[in-house]
């Protein structure tokens, strides 16, 4: 076939622009006349004396005021549609901001109630436990992965012993409930009863600690531990070799404690086994086996003869040396990972804590189910309960510390930002609750113990 001229071409697509353009406005026509219909046929209908000419012009203006009704209608539409959006964002924005300055209020509140008093530093590796003497001088022991033991002066935080004796990671550490001696674990796969004498130093006036309690929490890095170069415990009297070593374990005993009256002790191990001993003769009174799997944890009563362990086969097992012609034992089960630390409270409660994230507390004359059970964000270790006010401290592998009530309700978050707090994983804490000047003692992999003041009437009003 023969080619177009350019000319031809050009002249054919302008004609068939028109065209389309032609049937738009023709469609656009028939559809305003749809659109317009009923006025035209009401109109055509009358008797009217209105010339043609006009009649159309008002059919006309007719349709364009449809449809400029129709456009105020779709924008109102559309401008509802808005304002429920801007509505619905408002209602979120001041939701959020009353939610911030609620959680702020609460924050501000809690660092009013519980103020970080003192920072016992000395130790060059991690520190597993603490606890505080329950005998004059009232002093506090921390027990650590350096291989060592050390005694403060709760006011002053001066190291005033330390103890050597042991050749692996010390893991744990507890006082006699009438002499000056103390109980230490150890991963050398032992225990060791020790006996320190110590002098307290004079007190001197506390640091003003308020200024730091209005910090905001920020992350950590772990280089910004305390300084272990600047050891506190290198001109305190050192203890080398213990009173007594209970030796049986095949494997670390992560845990001691005393039995009520001082004359036996428990150890708890990983070999999956706690011993009970006389401590004057060092012999093994009993082996109680029953654990699938490592121990974790144990803890004598303060009044009676039961002792309670804690494994990593998510049970907890309470022992009753009550009647010495039959050794009963309980099996705790309601946890789903390790149970990290389980230790008595008043009356008939035990309070358990886990690595699945959960303290349950227990009625010991109903095993079956726990009475209250909390629920946090992360791994919780050794716990201890203040037991005159029914308080129980959370130390957290998060590096938080928080206090909850028997029930299960929430007093209290341990204030920490970057220039005061813990910076590690928080391994153990311990009450002391008649003491003036801190009355909780924390620990962590940050090589630190800290001394808090929990103003607990205040705390609990808040409640």
């Amino acid at each position: 076939m023969p080619t177009e001229s350019g000319s031809c071409s050009a002249a054919r697509q302008a004609k068939q622009k028109r065209k389309s353009h032609s049937l738009s406005i023709r469609r656009t026509n028939s559809s305003e006349q749809e659109r317009t219909g009923l006025p035209r046929d009401m109109l055509e209908g009358q008797d009217s004396k209105l010339p043609s000419s006009v009649r159309s012009t008002l059919l006309e203006l007719f349709g364009q005021i449809e449809r400029e009704f129709e456009n105020l209608y779709i924008e109102n539409l559309e401008s509802s549609h808005s304002t429920s959006q801007l509505s619905q964002k408002l209602k979120t924005t001041y939701k959020a901001s009353t939610s911030k300055i609620v959680s702020s209020f609460k924050t501000t509140t809690s660092r009013a109630v519980c103020q970080l008093v003192k920072e016992y530093i000395g130790h060059r590796d991690g520190i597993w436990d603490v606890s505080v003497a329950r005998t004059q001088p009232v002093v506090l022991g921390t027990a650590s992965a350096d291989h060592t033991a050390l005694l403060w002066s709760i006011e002053t935080g001066r190291s005033l012993a330390k103890y050597t004796g042991h050749v692996g990671s010390v893991n744990s550490i507890k006082f006699h409930p009438s002499e000056q001696l103390a109980l230490t674990a150890s991963g050398d796969q032992t225990a060791h009863v020790w006996r320190y004498a110590v002098q307290l130093p004079a007190p001197q006036p506390a640091a003003d600690s308020s200024q730091l309690c209005g910090e905001d929490e920020v992350e950590c890095s772990d280089k910004d531990e305390p300084d272990a170069d600047a050891d506190a415990s290198s001109d305190c009297p050192t203890i080398r070799a213990p009173l007594t070593s209970l030796k049986s374990h095949q494997g670390v005993v992560i845990a001691a404690d005393w039995l009520v009256g001082g004359k036996q002790a428990v150890t708890a191990s990983w070999d999956r086994t706690a011993n009970l001993y006389d401590v004057e003769t060092s012999e093994l009174v009993h082996s109680l086996t029953g654990h699938d799997q490592e121990l974790t944890h144990c803890c004598t009563h303060p009044t009676q003869r039961l002792v309670v362990t804690s494994s990593r086969d998510t049970t907890f097992r309470l022992w009753d040396f009550r009647d010495p012609s039959i050794h009963s034992v309980n099996v705790f089960q309601g946890h789903t990972d390790t149970v990290t630390s389980a230790v008595f409270t008043v009356g008939d409660n035990v309070v358990s804590g886990s690595d699945d994230r959960t303290v349950k507390v227990w009625d010991l004359k109903n095993m079956r189910s726990p009475i209250a059970t909390i629920r946090t964000d992360s791994a919780i270790n050794r716990i201890n309960v203040c037991v005159g006010q029914k308080i129980i401290a959370l130390p957290h592998d998060n590096r938080q510390v928080r206090l909850f009530d028997m029930s299960g309700v929430r007093l209290a978050r341990l204030p920490r930002s970057s220039r005061q707090g813990h910076r590690r994983m928080v391994c153990g804490s311990a009450w002391s609750e008649d003491h003036p000047v801190c009355n909780l003692f924390t620990c962590g992999f940050d090589r630190q113990a800290i001394g808090w003041n929990i103003n607990i009437p205040a705390l609990l009003q808040e409640k």
